[in-house]
This record gives structure tokens, sequence and C-alpha cells, in this order.
């Protein structure tokens, strides 16, 4: 017989709720460390470069923050859908259509602009993000389409359409051909709010949306309905709660504010609109949001986590000529511990045995 099973709680543990992801993050680390002693690089200093190096001077923090402002905003939205089992995937294709529509603006107002652009363009980056959701919303409740594969695919056709446009309409002019925008005047970039580093104008956005996460789901009516729709839907339906309008809110929600992220790329940290916008930020935010625990400050936290791995990965190439793929790797190994670490919210680890019934 096992000597290791796994028994059934009677309900599941708010402890390990908190305790998987430090169990996960714990693990991955520890893998970490065998992946790099088995290529040949020495574990603990491939780990402070990963870690703790891009820590230890403001332009790191200041990366750190750049990096999570965009993961907060789409892993928000993400967390509000999921609590209501509506499955977004396609943060990245709503990130990147409020890229193209924001930055669309600022081109189309180039040498016009005034202190007008910058909201103009976050409404716009909203709604493009929006409307890229509208379309797997649309399709769940009036064909039964999964969202789950619809959002995902409009991923790749929102790609194509950044690819279109950065070869043809938005392309600069006097870029050499290059597949790029010229780039934004001042009017059109986000102001930065710490001198010395990069961090601008969308970190107040994404602590914006944790606090106003917050009190959507814990305070509101709505965030109600969200909760009792995702755990148990018969109860919501008995209570007589739209679902079909949940759909739609959670869905457009979270394509807002991945567009507003996608907005905050190109006015902030890049200045234009190329055809490399996000590194996967999109993806990533998924990670984030079952990191954080669909709560949105577990995602605050988590997202700093998950920056990290991003501005690690890119100084452990520096510094230890560390392959690119090794930040995919990390943040691959942390969401499988992660699920893998889930099943003790709803099982205990027994050893020996299990006694014979009389």
């Amino acid at each position: 017989m096992s000597l290791i099973r796994l028994e059934p709680r009677g309900q599941a543990s708010k402890t390990m709720v908190y305790v998987t992801p430090l169990l996960a993050v714990a693990l991955t680390l520890l893998s970490g460390f065998i992946l790099f002693l088995a290529m040949g690089f020495d574990p603990v200093k491939a780990l402070h470069a990963f870690f703790i190096a891009p820590l230890t001077s403001v332009r790191g923090l200041g990366e750190l923050v750049v990096k999570a402002t965009p993961l907060v905003l789409c892993a928000v939205g993400l967390a509000i859908g999921f609590r209501a089992n509506v499955w977004n995937i396609g943060a990245e294709g709503q990130l990147t259509l409020g890229a193209i529509t924001g930055g669309g603006l600022a081109l189309a107002f180039y040498g016009e602009g005034g202190w007008w652009l910058l909201p103009l363009m976050v409404v716009g980056g909203a709604v493009g993000g929006a409307a890229w959701a509208a379309v797997p919303a649309f399709l769940r409740l009036r064909f039964n389409a999964s969202e789950i594969l619809t959002s995902l695919m409009l991923n790749y056709v929102a790609l194509l359409l950044l690819n279109y446009v950065v070869h043809g309409p938005y392309r600069d002019p006097d870029g050499f051909a290059f597949p790029e925008s010229r780039l934004f005047e001042s009017d059109a970039v986000l102001p930065i709010l710490w001198a010395g580093t990069r961090v601008h104008l969308g970190a107040l956005f994404a602590l914006l949306a944790v606090a106003g996460g917050w009190l959507l789901i814990a305070r509101t009516f709505v965030g109600f309905q969200i909760k009792v729709i995702g755990l148990t839907p018969a109860a919501a339906g008995y209570a007589g709660f739209d679902q079909k309008r949940i759909v739609w809110l959670t869905l457009l929600l979270s394509g807002a504010l991945a567009g507003i992220a996608g907005m905050g790329e190109v006015a902030g940290p890049i200045g234009q609109v190329t055809a490399g916008i996000s590194p996967g930020y999109g993806y990533t935010a998924i990670i984030v949001a079952f990191l954080g625990r669909l709560h949105p400050v577990g995602i605050l936290l988590a997202a700093l986590l998950m920056a990290l791995s991003f501005i690690g990965g890119e100084a452990a190439q520096i510094a230890l000529g560390l392959p690119k793929a090794i930040t995919g790797v990390f943040q691959g190994m942390l969401l499988f511990f992660l699920l893998a670490s889930d099943v003790l919210i709803r099982y205990r680890v027994r050893f020996g045995a299990r006694r014979a019934e009389a």
C-alpha cells in the first residue's frame, strides 16, 4: 500500500490558500538552484543576479515598478472575471489593441496636442481593449463559444493587426522603413513620477486599479454577485442575478484595464508604437492573478515578484550569459508549482498505509 496519500479535508483550508503561494515560490527557487547547477553555472551567483542584484540600485527599483505596472492593470481585471468563472485569456491581445488605439490618437493629433491628449489616449486605450474583449463576450453569450479559446485566438489576430499598422499607416515616414511609428510628442507621453527612473503616471493607474478592484469586490452589490456566480451559479440563478450582465461587465472591464496598460506602454517607456510592445505581460498576468489569490492586494505583491523575473532575467543574461528563455522557465515553474500546491487546499498529506476498516 502507498506510504504517502492524500486525504480529503472536511472543508477547504483557509491557511493553505495563503501558504501555497509561498510554497510555490520556495519550490521554484529550489528548482532554479538545481537547474543552474545542471547548466554548469554557480547557482548562488545566478540566483543573486536574478533576484537580488536588480534591487540594489535606484534604476533597478524603478524598472521593477515599470514592469509591474502593466501586470497589475491586466491581472486585476482578469481576477475579477476569474472570480465569476469568466476565463479571459486574451489580455495580451486587449493590451495590444489598447496600444494601437491609444497610440493611434497620439499620431492622429501629432503637432496639435494639448493637455487633453493624454486623457483622450487613456479613454482610447480603454475603449480599444474593451472592444476586443467584447468579441469573446458576444460569442459566449450568443453561440455558447468558450471564451478561453476565442480570447486566446484573438491574441494572435491582435498581433497581426499590430504588425500591419507599424508596417503601414503608423510607420514613421522618416524612419527608413523600420516597423515603428514616429516618436510621440511631449503632450502624448506620460509624465515621469520618479526622477532618474522610467516610473511614469501609469504606476498611479495601477494603484487606482488595485483600490478600485478591492472596492468593487468587497464593498459593492455587483462584487457580491460576481462572487456568488463564481461559487454557486445555481444559487445565483435562483436569486435572480443576471449572469449575462456579469459576463459582459467582467470581460469589458478586464479588456479596458488591459487596454490602458497597452496605452501606458506606448505612451510611457516606449514612447512610440512598435512591433514589440509587450514581452508577454498579458499571459504573465494570468500567473499574477492566481499567485495573488485573485485579491487586488495580493496581485500587487505578485506583480512585483513577476516583474522581478523580467528584469532579473535581463540582468542574468548580461552578467552570466544565461539564455533569454530562462525568464519563461522560471515563470512556468512558478505556475506549475502553484497549481500543484493548490491541491493542499482541499487535501492533506498523510504518511503511512491506510488502516484497514473492521
